[in-house]
């Protein structure tokens, strides 16, 4: 795997463009158990986590599970630019691509983690069109990544419930849409 750093910063401001956009924080988004507010909370739960985990830090969460955090707050445009921009800032080393991450229980290769950070930004920003009602900017070079990333983990995100069963998207298809039916996401629902 390789470094896709320089994927990652246009993917975040995105997604702060696409969730700025909602018309409110109880539209529905296209991941079926979040609202925008869920989405949003999943996010700022779980971004300095794994910022801290690249970084090889401790990290004590805010609550026991992110059902318990409530994050989203009248300041979150703030918060999630904030922790967008500490994400990226973890990853920004060439070095937090090498080695290895424990995260979540598990030890992965950082490449990985880094893909997966790539991916969360970009599913999750597409999830948030659903409810803005915006299109996804979304490259065709970013897209292949987060297609390989799904393709590798899918069996065991599936497993694990990270991922929702694949959706069968043509071969034709645009790359985002292949990425996303990898994700267990309808790209035409």
């Amino acid at each position: 795997m390789s470094n896709h750093s320089g994927l990652l910063a246009p993917a975040a401001a995105e997604l702060r463009r696409v969730a700025a956009a909602a018309p409110s924080l109880t539209a529905p988004t296209a991941c079926a158990e979040y609202d925008v507010r869920g989405l949003l909370n999943h996010l700022l739960y779980w971004g300095p986590w794994l910022a801290a985990a690249i970084r090889h830090e401790p990290y004590e969460p805010p609550a026991p599970s992110e059902a318990e955090a409530s994050l989203v707050g009248d300041d979150w445009p703030k918060a999630l630019e904030a922790m967008t921009d500490d994400v990226l800032a973890a990853l920004a080393p060439p070095e937090a691509w090498t080695g290895t991450i424990t995260f979540g229980g598990s030890e992965l290769p950082a490449a990985v983690v880094g893909d997966m950070v790539l991916g969360e930004l970009v599913v999750h920003a597409w999830d948030l069109t659903r409810a803005s009602g915006t299109q996804l900017n979304c490259p065709d070079e970013t897209a292949e990544v987060v297609l390989a990333f799904a393709a590798g983990m899918g069996e065991e995100a599936r497993k694990g419930g990270v991922f929702g069963p694949e959706v069968a998207v043509p071969e034709t298809a645009p790359v985002l849409h292949r990425a996303l039916g990898a994700t267990g996401r309808d790209p035409y629902a």
